[in-house]
């Protein structure tokens, strides 16, 4: 701060100097150098220290390695879809019908190469002249069965050989459907991978030919009251003996937890004008899905009745008012659906899972096709 004075004559207050500069009276002082007050600096912020990649520390990123969730997504279109039918149409009448089975392989390629499951996409690697020649055994089954319950009233041995011959045939047919429910999932499992690892089926078909058989007994005895725990049993059965590479998939579900649901989807199916019945399916497949694992990962499903009804309400218009020409676009519909709703929680290394590819022919295949038992929509 600088020092001032004031003149003891005029009263000027000024700088302190030898005289006044107002009168010029003499003042005795010397001029001082002005003094300044030192102000506290203020500290500097601290400047980060570099670090080195040995030393660094990265922020915490979650891993589905962690038990977070792997989700599936599908990318196809309807469009894309559409074309590859249409040119399957046209060369499968140029060929007499023969392009039909090059055609499905190109169709399942197209689906499952669309299909992705924690960022790697499914691949599918069956063959048209697979599917020909198990659609060709199947079709020689399934035509000397059909041509004996024709042939059964001309059978000598009178009404009750006839009836015998009629009732065995048609016996047969019924249990080619377990047959067919296992072989076709046995060999199209069989041709699908993911991140080059097959998937495979070993269930025996005579295990399921019991659940089938029985179930299908006690399911009309009855009169449908039993069909929640026939279809978690079939679905047991198909689930528990499924493989991906040398891990097996599992179910931990029982059908008695569905009843209520079913009971009450009955119930109110005439009053909601079958509504009730999307929500009993719904929850069904909710319940299957959520009662399936795989290592110590464990598949959860969020679909409700809702987005059912609102997804069949959407295919039924587009195949009325096109004509059904949108059934590429009903398809791929149906397919992004199932994945949209889908996903994987739990800890899984895949990198641990090795190969184990199991063979399998296509008869089953053909005879699913056949028989028209609507396997599997996604790669049908």
């Amino acid at each position: 701060m600088l020092d001032t004075m004031r003149c003891a004559k005029c009263g000027l207050t000024q700088l302190a100097a030898p005289a006044c500069k107002s009168c010029g009276t003499a003042t005795g002082l010397a001029p001082r150098a002005p003094i300044l007050r030192s102000i506290p600096a203020t500290p500097a912020a601290p400047v980060p220290a570099i670090t080195t990649a040995s030393t660094a520390k990265a922020p915490a990123v979650p891993s589905t390695a962690d038990g977070l969730e792997r989700r599936s997504s599908f990318h196809g279109s309807g469009g894309s879809l559409f074309g590859i039918q249409i040119v399957n149409i046209l060369l499968t009448l140029i060929t007499g019908g023969i392009y039909h089975f090059w055609g499905k392989v190109r169709v399942r390629s197209y689906l499952l190469g669309g299909s992705e499951f924690d960022g790697d996409r499914f691949a599918y690697h069956g063959t048209g002249k697979e599917l020909l020649i198990g659609s060709l055994t199947a079709g020689l089954v399934l035509g000397a069965l059909f041509a004996l319950m024709n042939a059964s009233p001309y059978l000598p041995g009178g009404a009750p050989a006839r009836i015998a011959a009629f009732a065995a045939a048609y016996g047969l047919l019924l249990l080619f459907i377990p047959v067919a429910i296992v072989g076709a999932r046995r060999y199209r499992l069989s041709r699908i991978s993911w991140r080059n690892i097959r998937f495979s089926f070993r269930g025996r078909v005579a295990d399921f030919l019991k659940i089938f058989a029985g179930g299908g007994f006690l399911t009309l005895v009855t009169l449908g009251l039993y069909y929640p725990v026939y279809a978690t049993k079939q679905h047991a059965f198909l689930v528990a003996h499924s493989y991906f590479g040398d891990r097996q998939f599992a179910f931990d579900g029982r059908g008695q937890d569905l009843f209520g649901s079913y009971l009450l989807g009955l119930v109110l199916l005439l009053p909601t004008l079958g509504l009730s019945w999307l929500w009993f399916l719904a929850r069904k497949q909710r319940y299957l899905w959520d009662h399936t694992s795989f290592e110590s990962a464990r598949f959860r499903c969020t679909v409700t009745g809702g987005r059912l009804a609102r997804l069949y309400t959407g295919n039924l218009l587009l195949l009325v008012l096109t004509l059904g020409l949108a059934l590429a676009w009903v398809r791929i519909r149906n397919v992004r659906f199932a994945f949209a709703y889908l996903m994987l929680r739990g800890s899984l290394d895949p990198a641990a899972i090795r190969q184990d590819a199991q063979p399998a022919a296509a008869t089953g295949d053909g005879l699913e096709s056949l028989m028209d038992l609507g396997g599997d929509f996604a790669v049908g």
